[in-house]
């Protein structure tokens, strides 16, 4: 009684810290206090904090640090990039797309994992407040609207291409073309190493001016069709063209000419943007003295609380952290929750996770893994760097977010995991006993099950049997090879199917075996040798892998129980603030 009322009041001031936050529709009034309690122990919104800059700290700094520079040329050129641009150009990219405003959003949520507010802030306001800074040297001349035209509405060549790798069969081949242009589309089907174009004769899209390689257009167009070109080198590869015929120019009609004129000089403009801005951004980049005081312990301890001076201006560790929690804080609390869960576990059973523990963790999936030196000792070092080289985790985080839970879990199932001499022989029965080998026909439903059984048993042969699996079988592998499939063994997770397989004798077919959603029937064709005969030459590997399968069933098991029966309340997840699209990034003017 004692425990649920404490468990009720630390809730109920969880409620009451949060509540008044809802109440007055401030959000910060929640961001300062509990953010999930767990079996009445809370998880405060700095732990959360602490714990989301520690794994993602480095990365949100980086991106922190970029906006930053281009906000202070903003500030010191007077443009202010403002939340109606940003929406309205979030709006023109969903249309181009053909998606209204949610649709894309929702997209970008499911297939990019980007919030509205994240994908506003840190991909579209940054591009437009380039684009405004580099609009001055941004403008499109004559001479390169002309090209533009050109490419897409100008005379072109319909072409054959030849593409070797080597530049001796390229020369030997050109000459066999050019003595024989007839030949050109056999030489290309048959010699050509692109395949798309070798498929068709050596057939490409029409060139035009100015689409690309300047070298190709050259050669083509002073081709008369039916002529091969000489042999041209691009990049590691050499190729040679055949003109087949001259294609006129296009001529839009007045009414259209307005847009397409529009739309290319919108497309070259977009390009010349790009260019600029990545050039601009470049130059920011070098010329600023960007001081990153996060991960540094030196620096960290002659500016305390700072993350990173920008030309001097100080981003704050606590802004980085609000920021890292804003993108990955549901994330990394999840993780914290699951953290206090095997905790409090860890109390109730009287157990600890030692040092020990955890070197013995990180020497096991070194083993597990390969990393072995040559005198057969696990390589820790290796592993711990192949980790790390990832770039997805600093050691400490490694060891806090995939060693220690493991460790964790398998003290708390320890005790209660026991092989049996049933298991053992079970054990050695599946990975060194006989196999049985069969054919397979996998179907879908139970009436034509019963129409290729009645066939197969009418039929029995193993090769009318490899036919039906051929035709009716779902299985790829089944349907592919007329049947056949691997050996199926004991005792490894198809009880139906291993006790059907073992009831047969050769050239007997069996039942249909219902299975899931799936209807199988077998043909035996026979049971392979025993791998090994002698058990006590394998116990010791056998105890081994046998005792870490049911360890890590058990505790699968374990954690889905402490779920479960957990008491968990997610305030975060409940109280964040839905994200805008557009928020207001900039306050310089322009």
């Amino acid at each position: 009684m004692s425990n649920t009322k404490s468990k009720l009041l630390a809730l109920l001031a969880a409620v009451i810290a949060i509540g008044a936050g809802w109440m007055t529709m401030n959000v910060q009034a929640a961001e300062s206090s509990v953010v999930a309690v767990v079996n009445a122990d809370p998880i405060s919104r700095d732990a959360l904090a602490d714990a989301a800059l520690q794994r993602y700290g480095v990365d949100v700094l980086d991106n922190m640090v970029n906006r930053h520079l281009i906000m202070q040329e903003c500030k010191r050129r007077g443009i202010n990039v403002t939340a109606e641009e940003v929406r309205a150009e979030v709006l023109r990219v969903a249309k181009k797309f053909g998606l209204s405003l949610d649709s894309y959003l929702q997209l970008l949520r499911e297939e990019r994992d980007i919030t509205p507010d994240q994908y506003s802030r840190e991909i579209i306001w940054p591009m437009l407040a380039l684009r405004a800074l580099v609009s001055d040297r941004v403008e499109v001349s004559q001479d390169e609207f002309n090209r533009a035209f050109l490419s897409q509405f100008g005379e072109a060549v319909k072409c054959r291409m030849i593409m070797l790798g080597d530049q001796a069969n390229a020369s030997r081949l050109q000459a066999q073309a050019q003595a024989d242009p007839d030949s050109f589309a056999r030489l290309a089907k048959e010699f050509s190493e692109d395949e798309t174009s070798a498929s068709v004769g050596g057939l490409i899209p029409p060139i035009r001016r100015y689409m690309g390689d300047s070298r190709i257009e050259e050669a083509v167009f002073a081709l008369s069709d039916g002529e091969v070109s000489p042999v041209l080198q691009i990049g590691d590869q050499w190729m040679f063209l055949q003109a087949v015929r001259r294609l006129p120019a296009s001529h839009p009609s007045p009414q259209a000419l307005p847009a397409i004129k529009e739309q290319i000089s919108d497309r070259i403009r977009d390009e010349k943007m790009k260019t600029a801005a990545a050039e601009l951004f470049d130059q920011l980049q070098t010329q600023a003295q960007v001081v990153k005081v996060l991960g540094d312990e030196a620096l960290t301890n002659q500016y305390p609380g700072v993350a990173a001076i920008i030309n001097g201006q100080q981003i704050s560790l606590a802004s980085v952290a609000a920021e890292c929690v804003k993108r990955h804080g549901e994330g990394v609390l999840e993780g914290e929750i699951n953290r206090k869960l095997l905790n409090q576990a860890l109390k109730t059973a009287g157990k600890t996770v030692e040092p020990t523990d955890i070197e013995n963790e990180i020497t096991r999936a070194a083993i597990s893994y390969g990393y072995v030196r040559s005198d057969g000792s696990p390589d820790t070092q290796a592993w711990m760097e192949s980790i790390l080289a990832q770039g997805k985790a600093t050691q400490d985080v490694y060891v806090q977010d995939a060693v220690w839970p493991s460790v964790a879990l398998k003290k708390l199932v320890e005790d209660s995991v026991q092989l049996t001499q049933e298991d053992l022989q079970q054990g050695f029965a599946s990975a060194f006993g006989p196999r049985a080998e069969v054919l397979a026909i996998v179907l879908s439903d139970q009436r034509t099950a019963q129409k290729v059984w009645e066939m197969a048993r009418d039929n029995p042969t193993d090769a009318f049997f490899g036919q039906l699996a051929e035709q009716y079988s779902i299985e790829p592998t089944s349907s592919s090879n007329f049947g056949k499939v691997p050996p199926i063994r004991q005792y490894g997770g198809q009880p139906a199917i291993e006790k059907e397989a073992f009831a047969m004798k050769p050239g007997e077919l069996s039942g249909i075996i219902a299975t899931g959603d799936k209807y199988i029937m077998l043909r035996c064709q026979g049971f392979t040798e025993p791998i090994v005969s002698d058990f006590e030459a394998v116990r010791s590997e056998l105890e081994r892998d046998l005792i870490e399968k049911k360890t890590n069933l058990a505790m699968s098991v374990k954690f889905d129980q402490l779920k479960q029966s957990a008491e968990i309340d997610n305030f975060f997840a409940a109280s964040k603030e839905m994200p805008r699209v557009a928020a207001e990034t900039s306050t310089t003017q322009r």
